[in-house]
């Protein structure tokens, strides 16, 4: 099980390729600020965060343009950038969308005829549930990312899938560590299994019920609290 780090730190070997900079500094700040390794309301440095990168000041600078443009963080002038601070009452608009938003989705892909793809998100399921067993919380994040938004991407909406992937955006997972330190985000990972199996046996009533009690635990889990789903 790993252990908490400071707000802001980066692991051991973190440090970014030269391949597609912009991107990797991106997809670097976007997972310390869902994880709420980032403290809300504190501003941070732009030169600081490219050091800690091991890259230059130009490719941070746009991955933090390029998060301002999805509401991620807030642009101060001359100081750097800060994540806005969220309330208890925008999480919950963030969940009552997402509900909105993914629950008919996975009832319509369960009642389409070919669910041939199911084989390799039956894999992710599984990888998520094995990283969220021994405490891997960014490997968790990015296959759960991948998961979700994969199966949207199944529909072909292609809008849809960009809402749904900034309402994630949009949430902290401030509850994840703490979770993982007392073994029950493993929970939220063989719920993905479970997701998996219902949309397989075509049962849209299953899946409904099974992604909403998900997304209620996924609600918990953002505030800092075990949640059963009911």
């Amino acid at each position: 099980m790993t252990t908490s780090r400071p707000a802001g730190a980066l692991t051991r070997g973190a440090q970014l390729k030269s391949v597609s900079l912009r991107e990797q500094a991106r997809e670097a700040l976007r997972t310390r600020i869902v994880l709420g390794q980032i403290e809300p309301g504190r501003v941070e440095s732009v030169i600081n965060v490219a050091s800690e990168l091991g890259v230059s000041v130009t490719p941070v600078r746009e991955a933090v343009m390029d998060l301002a443009n999805v509401g991620m963080v807030e642009i101060i002038r001359n100081r750097g950038f800060r994540v806005p601070e969220l309330t208890d009452h925008d999480l919950e608009e963030i969940f009552r969308l997402r509900t909105m938003l993914e629950v008919p989705a996975m009832v319509e892909l369960a009642e389409r005829a070919d669910r041939a793809p199911m084989a390799g998100f039956r894999q992710l399921a599984e990888q998520l549930t094995d990283a969220a067993r021994e405490g891997d919380l960014v490997a968790f994040l990015d296959l759960d990312r991948q998961f979700h938004l994969g199966l949207l991407e199944l529909l072909g909406n292609r809008r849809l899938v960009t809402m749904v992937g900034q309402l994630r955006d949009q949430a902290r997972m401030q509850g994840l560590q703490k979770l993982a330190d007392q073994g029950e985000l493993t929970q939220s990972g063989e719920e993905h299994i479970a997701i998996v199996d219902a949309i397989e046996s075509g049962d849209g009533e299953l899946t409904a019920e099974l992604m909403r009690k998900h997304l209620t635990h996924s609600r918990g889990i953002w505030a800092g609290r075990a949640e059963d789903g009911a």
